[in-house]
């Protein structure tokens, strides 16, 4: 037993400092957009929704130079979003297309 001793001790010292977080990035504003624009629509067909949670370091903010139809889309934003009706559910998949001046046109969320 006296053997493993400063064994036990160096991994006492060393593991507390690998579970510490890594702190994520902010937001963007345009995953803040979609969010926003995202939670008021599912508010509208379920009002049981109270948040939507999205991960900033999961989700992809991709520039765009497209139309759908004559609408011009600049942005696209994708990622995982977990929606709180009293607790987190499973993970949905969001897409957000954003078009000029950063008006959220679509906000789409489906479960995996």
């Amino acid at each position: 037993m006296p053997k493993l001793l400063p064994f036990l001790f160096l991994a006492a010292t060393i593991l507390p400092a690998a579970a510490q977080q890594v702190p994520s990035r902010p937001p963007s504003p345009e995953l803040e957009a979609c969010k926003t624009t995202g939670l008021l629509a599912l508010r509208e067909k379920s009002p049981g929704v109270s948040d939507v949670l999205i991960d900033p370091d999961g989700a992809v903010v991709a520039k765009a130079d497209t139309k759908v139809e004559d609408t011009p889309v600049r942005t696209v934003v994708m990622g995982d979003a977990y929606l709180e009706k009293g607790k987190t559910e499973k993970p949905y998949r969001f897409v957000c297309l954003i078009g000029e001046k950063g008006k959220v046109l679509l906000t789409f969320f489906t479960q995996q």
